[in-house]
């Protein structure tokens, strides 16, 4: 199989050359003909303009010309960037350069010949032209009126040799190549076939070509996903027996009856939907989505007094002890008084107390285990494990989730909680093999926090401010950026604001700092004495845990707030707000410039965190928000999740239908391995 064989295979690539393509990814020849190009990073040169023809209307346009000067310059805020100015026989241009691709543009020579394809709008003394792609062209290089793929590519390798290489590619595709979906898929959905959409991807023969080739691959991708994420469903978990619960009875009426307060809509429809689930006989796989603060807790403990009142176990798995902690507190809270046995498993247990537990676990005498990830120890044996929780579900990744329902001979139900919100397109590809459930809003008796928004100025005003909500007997948290100060960065540091408080306006006030470099121990006891309301004030960088319930904090400051995500910022003001006082969140920004302050001013007027995440998933991409890569999850190629939502929903319904056909798994895994290859390897292996 020629796409199995390493890219030395083809005329004109050694052993440089295949290290070189090994570091973008491409190893073998299959790898090269996916290896598609830029988004948007095609040379029409056909539509090539001379410089006095480029209109000065913010669109793209393709013209060439040759350099006559480079410099760099310095715009607001410092900001660095290489001024480039170019020229035809009609006139002259400016090109601008930022960030990483100043560096480029510095190298550029003068009277070398370029191509460029940017946005040009109207400049002091000419055109100027921006988000810039360029290409270097022998003087005397001449192209055809084609469209013409560029590639991103590393050290030497250059355009001409990565199309002379995928030409050579895809004659090979022209004597044989697989299908990778499913042909009455193909034929269903109207895709054109692989080896034309291959062809027209690299070497398009129009644009409806290109897009229709875009089309198939973007579908291609996002279809199988889905499929390998459904078919990891039933084969790892399905397959294997459940334990079917019995309808609500007594003893889940008392939990109900005993709470101090009434379950709001959203968390009784979300309880609905998760009793029905585990009153089935196929396992429970769902994710329970709340916001910050809406009551998430109190739908586990209803799920694990069911399985109690079955006979049964259930546990609960948070990310560190202080969570763990305040789980077990809370949930002793609902569930003792109906009867209902707890236990605690932490890390640095007694010996003794440690092995009697255990004990009791596997005799059946404790009936909810609460716990880090102390419970996926080998030794941590229940007698009849039912229903497993797992809390903040981001911290944890498919495998270890896999690692904690194999501790049972019948597969338990499986709820997986997060307060992080996560758009609904992004949960059906990072959580493909879960159900899901949303809760929105806060419990009842919760103020709104009030979000205020400061620049620099105002500085002395909010710890003032900070000084007096202390001295009222509440507590507060300031968030920075950095651990310390940073040459390369304009933010303030988490250590230079606690000396500045502490030896200034906060020296009577007892203050902590806590930040990642401290020992877990370290960061578990600082947060802990913050927890009993013996530290006031705690300084701290974003390691503060999600979840942690401090009723008492009432004033969240966060420092260079313009550095931080939107999801970020809410999950932030979240850490407050906890309690019946009315609570604050200032964002302190040294930046003024009007983008900077719009998107603060979202944070300030909207308390919704999914919508919030849609906004930051558009601003920040979903890579940096969501590090789809501890899920087990491939990267995708082409198909983007916030551009592909319609398409994320249609093939996933596909996928559903696919997989219920006889005899269809087989052939869906071989088109995932295909597609995927070892990309996948975490999800199956699970």
């Amino acid at each position: 199989m020629w796409w199995k064989k390493p890219v030395t295979f083809l005329k004109g690539i050694g052993p440089k050359k295949a290290d070189e393509l090994a570091a973008v990814g491409v190893i073998t020849v299959g790898d090269l003909l996916e290896y598609y190009p830029r988004q948007e990073a095609y040379i029409d040169y056909g539509n090539l303009k001379k410089i006095n023809e480029l209109k000065m209307d913010g669109s793209r346009q393709i013209f060439r010309a040759s350099v006559c000067s480079v410099r760099n310059g310095y715009g607001a805020h410092g900001k660095r960037y290489t001024q480039v100015l170019v020229r035809d026989d009609t006139a002259y241009a400016t090109l601008y350069f930022f960030m990483h691709q100043s560096y480029s543009a510095q190298k550029l020579r003068i009277g070398s010949e370029v191509l460029v394809m940017g946005r040009v709008r109207p400049g002091k003394a000419n055109r100027s032209v921006s988000e810039i792609m360029l290409q270097t062209l022998e003087a005397d290089e001449v192209h055809k009126p084609e469209i013409v793929p560029v590639y991103s590519l590393k050290g030497s390798l250059n355009q001409v040799q990565m199309r002379k290489w995928m030409r050579q590619a895809l004659a090979l595709a022209e004597q044989e190549l697989p299908e990778s979906l499913p042909l009455d898929i193909v034929h269903k959905c109207n895709l054109p076939e692989r080896l034309t959409a291959l062809k027209n991807i690299h070497f398009p023969t129009s644009w409806q070509a290109l897009a229709a080739a875009k089309r198939r691959f973007i579908f291609e991708e996002l279809f199988l996903l889905q499929c390998g994420l459904l078919s990891y469903r039933v084969h790892n978990l399905e397959q294997r027996q459940g334990v079917q619960h019995g309808p609500d009875g007594a003893k889940l009426q008392q939990v109900l009856t005993n709470l101090p307060f009434t379950l709001t809509e959203q968390q009784q429809k979300a309880w609905r939907e998760i009793s029905e689930d585990m009153q089935r006989e196929q396992p429970m796989h769902r994710i329970l989505q709340g916001d910050v603060g809406s009551g998430k807790t109190v739908i586990s403990a209803l799920a694990l007094a069911k399985a109690a009142e079955n006979g049964y176990q259930g546990c609960i798995m948070a990310p560190t002890e202080i969570l763990a902690r305040q789980h077990y507190d809370t949930l002793q809270q609902f569930l003792q008084p109906a009867g209902i046995r707890l236990g605690l498993l932490v890390g640095g247990m007694r010996v003794k107390a440690r092995r009697e537990l255990l004990l009791n676990l596997e005799l059946g005498l404790i009936d909810v285990l609460v716990g880090t990830h102390a419970l996926l120890e080998e030794d941590v044996r229940f007698a009849k494990l039912s229903l497993a929780v797992t809390d903040e579900q981001h911290r944890f990744g498919v495998e270890q989730r896999a690692r904690l329902t194999n501790k049972s001979a019948t597969a338990p139900d499986v709820l997986v909680m997060t307060a992080t919100p996560i758009p609904r397109t992004l949960a059906l590809t990072v959580y493909g093999d879960l159900d899901i459930s949303l809760m929105k809003g806060r419990p009842p008796g919760r103020k709104p926090v009030q979000t205020l928004c400061y620049n620099e100025a105002k500085r002395r005003e909010v710890y003032q401010g900070l000084l007096r909500q202390v001295q009222g007997g509440r507590q507060a948290y300031i968030v920075c950026p950095l651990i310390e100060a940073s040459e390369a960065l304009e933010a303030r540091s988490a250590e230079k604001v606690y000396e500045e408080l502490s030896q200034g306006v906060l020296k009577n006030v007892r203050c902590a700092l806590l930040h990642g470099r401290l020992k877990p121990a370290e960061k578990e006891a600082i947060m802990a004495d913050f927890v009993a309301g013996h530290t006031k004030v705690l300084v701290s960088t974003t390691v503060i845990e999600v979840g942690v319930n401090v009723p008492n904090a009432t004033l969240m400051v966060i420092e260079n707030a313009e550095r931080f995500g939107l999801a970020q910022l809410h999950q932030l003001r979240g850490r407050v707000g906890r309690g019946s006082e009315q609570s604050y969140c200032v964002l302190l920004t040294g930046v003024d410039t009007p983008e900077a302050l719009a998107r603060l001013q979202v944070v300030r007027d909207s308390e919704d965190g999914f919508y919030l995440a849609e906004k930051d998933m558009e601003q920040r991409g979903v890579g940096q928000l969501f590090g789809l890569k501890q899920h087990g999850l491939p990267d995708l190629r082409i198909a983007d999740i916030i551009r592909d939502t319609e398409t994320i929903v249609e093939v996933r319904k596909l996928a559903q239908e696919e997989l219920a056909k006889p005899n269809a798994m087989d052939e869906i895994q071989q088109l995932v391995q295909l597609q995927f290859g070892d990309r996948f390897a975490m999800i199956f292996n699970t």
